[in-house]
């Protein structure tokens, strides 16, 4: 029996389907991967403790080392709760330009990301050596600080830029870390934090202002939040800086919908 005409065309047009079906699957079935596992972009100076950070956040208490300068940009993800949640973790490499550049084009532009954790430390960033040199490393701090705030501008500029392409607003949290060194500070950890905050006035403060405008309040939500992994004498509890963690995670959850 010979297929009518109609038949034939039907047949088509469920056969044409068939591609259309997977690819709405496949964005469906990556859709909620990207909401459980959200990429999070976590920047910064060197010397800052992003690798230590992301450590804690993943459940690493232990970390196995810390990648050279220079590498690429480095994969980590989060241990899963009991709800299969958690996140990915692209932490951008602190030194060497031409690495450093490439890494933050990757994590803003080629591949973006759903927030965004800078790591600042209020000037007390770990010195580094130069590769094949010995003895302490040298830190003035005020010339820590006046890196800091160059790097910051770097990275400012692309996450206005990738916050403006984005059809959904973008996070960006502040984490002030090495709080254990800031009890001595005129007003303490609270004095830092807000110092790092929009509206404060200060250098790092302006910039912010500066992003919210370029970005819009809309599309760029901007959070500042104190964090420190080591514990400095009797400085910070351990208590203290699991609080500290844990109000991090917490609010990185409340971000990405995980709440």
């Amino acid at each position: 029996m010979t297929p009518r005409p109609t038949d034939r065309l039907s047949r088509r047009g469920a056969l044409r389907a068939v591609p259309d079906a997977l690819v709405r699957g496949r964005d469906r079935v990556t859709g909620v991967f990207q909401h459980r596992f959200p990429t999070v972009a976590v920047t910064g100076m060197t010397g800052v403790g992003k690798t230590e950070l992301v450590d804690h956040l993943c459940g690493r208490a232990d970390p196995e080392g810390t990648p050279e300068a220079g590498s690429a940009v480095m994969e980590r993800r989060v241990r899963r709760d009991r709800r299969l949640r958690g996140f990915r973790f692209r932490v951008v490499p602190g030194e060497n330009a031409a690495t450093r550049l490439g890494a933050l084009d990757e994590v803003f532009h080629d591949d973006p990301v759903d927030g965004v954790l800078h790591v600042v430390a209020n000037g007390y960033a770990t010195g580094r050596r130069l590769a094949g040199t010995t003895g302490p490393a040298v830190v003035d701090r005020t010339e820590q600080l006046a890196r800091e705030l160059e790097d910051w501008t770097v990275t400012a500029h692309r996450i206005a830029a990738m916050a403006v392409r984005r059809p959904h607003p973008t996070w960006l949290i502040v984490v002030v870390t090495k709080a254990d060194l800031y009890t001595d500070e005129p007003g303490g950890v609270d004095a830092v934090v807000r110092s790092y905050s929009p509206g404060s006035g200060t250098p790092f403060g302006d910039r912010l202002d500066e992003l919210r405008a370029l970005a819009g309040a809309a599309k760029l939500s901007i959070d500042v939040l104190p964090a420190c992994s080591h514990l400095d004498g009797d400085a910070v509890s351990p208590e203290t800086r699991d609080a500290y963690l844990a109000a991090l995670e917490a609010r990185m959850g409340q971000l990405s919908g995980h709440v």
